[in-house]
């Protein structure tokens, strides 16, 4: 049965991390290093504790100030990391909002860190090649979560706001995401083989052989972030996208890994000297994130991004980890869709499609949340 009578008090980064440890499932966008990449943010760390002082969760929040006043965004990424068995949603968020009232905090926003439904890679390719369907979730999906469902039905009703499910991509982390599972249904570990079953029959022929080819796979450190970042401005210019300046992903490699050594690796695939692909991998708990890839023009048929993929599944299921996260998808199934490419694309790679509960607002001060919204509408625009 849920507990309630739970208080909200702030507690230090240490006593964070170490309820962290208890829940290897959680992301690391909430461990403390997290905040030591995005500094433009204060990071603030919030305790949840029963009637007999026992710590039942804990979350990373950061602030963002708003321009001229003092008060802030509250964002938690991936948080509260709690027990959502033995808790509901109002027990956990209504201390929490009288904290953030009490500090001047206009709006908050949250990721409730619950997996709802899972939809496997094989159901969603054939139903983007067969059409009649508009969104995944029209689909039956592989296993389907109650809790997720519990929560969002309780943060709707206490006053929470989350836009519709849509096919484009919103601000904030994406309510559908791309993982290749590591372990079977029934949680037994996978081995490489295994997880290549997963993929379509092109994709696996490419991926062997990207990895029994000519390329050798590296792994790099502090000193090869120019490196990193000459093959990701070359993606950038190609794809037209705004990159991120090298700074960024050396803060990133550097911060993660004085939290432990390992949980941020970069990757090359070289040859003849070289460098064809790039990649960025995060390892936290449980779970192993593609967060950032790159590649060259040059000698497309050594497939030498699937070669790090490979790469990064060997490395992954060393660890333990239970998934290989590859960003976010859309939900849509119309194949006309300008992001349909890229959710095939991903699962032929043996991705599974799985929704989250989704990022959720809640206005402390609605004339400032507004101004905020229509802000960020208008900086979306440009």
């Amino acid at each position: 049965m849920p507990v309630n009578q739970l208080s909200v008090r702030p507690i230090t980064p240490d006593e964070h991390r170490a309820h962290l440890a208890t829940r290897p499932e959680s992301s690391f966008l909430q461990l403390p290093a997290w905040s030591g990449v995005k500094r433009e943010w204060r990071a603030e760390y919030l305790g949840w504790f029963d009637a007999a002082g026992e710590l039942r969760g804990s979350a990373q929040v950061l602030h963002r100030p708003a321009p001229v006043i003092k008060w802030t965004l509250a964002y938690l990424p991936e948080g509260p990391v709690i027990d959502w068995e033995s808790v509901s949603a109002p027990d956990v968020f209504e201390p929490m909002l009288a904290h953030f009232r009490r500090n001047r905090v206009f709006l908050v926003r949250m990721g409730v860190p619950l997996i709802g439904r899972r939809w496997t890679g094989a159901a969603v390719r054939k139903a983007l090649s067969a059409g009649g369907h508009a969104l995944v979730t029209e689909l039956e999906p592989a296993h389907d979560d109650g809790r997720a469902a519990l929560v969002a039905a309780q943060l709707r009703t206490t006053g929470w706001r989350k836009q519709d499910v849509g096919e484009d991509f919103a601000a904030g982390q994406p309510e559908f995401q791309a993982r290749i599972p590591l372990v079977s249904d029934d949680g037994t570990p996978l081995d490489v083989d295994g997880v290549l079953a997963g993929m379509n029959q092109n994709a696996r022929r490419e991926t062997r052989k990207a990895a029994s080819g000519p390329l050798e796979v590296q792994t790099g450190g502090e000193g090869d972030i120019e490196r990193f970042h000459a093959i990701y401005r070359e993606t950038a210019e190609r794809d037209g996208f705004t990159g991120r300046p090298a700074h960024y992903f050396a803060t990133m490699l550097n911060e993660l890994n004085a939290h432990a050594p390992g949980t941020c690796t970069v990757y090359f695939a070289v040859h003849e000297g070289r460098d064809l692909a790039a990649a960025i991998r995060v390892h936290s708990g449980h779970g192993a994130w593609y967060v950032y890839g790159a590649s060259s023009a040059a000698e497309r048929k050594l497939f030498a991004p699937k070669a790090l993929i490979h790469r990064m599944v060997e490395d992954s299921l060393a660890e333990g980890c239970r998934f290989l996260d590859h960003g976010g998808v859309s939900a849509t199934l119309d194949k006309e869709h300008h992001l349909a490419g890229l959710t095939l694309f991903k699962t032929t790679l043996g991705c599974d499609v799985v929704q989250t509960v989704g990022e959720w607002d809640y206005q402390l001060n609605r004339p400032l949340a507004a101004g905020f919204n229509l802000y960020m509408k208008k900086r979306t625009k440009h």
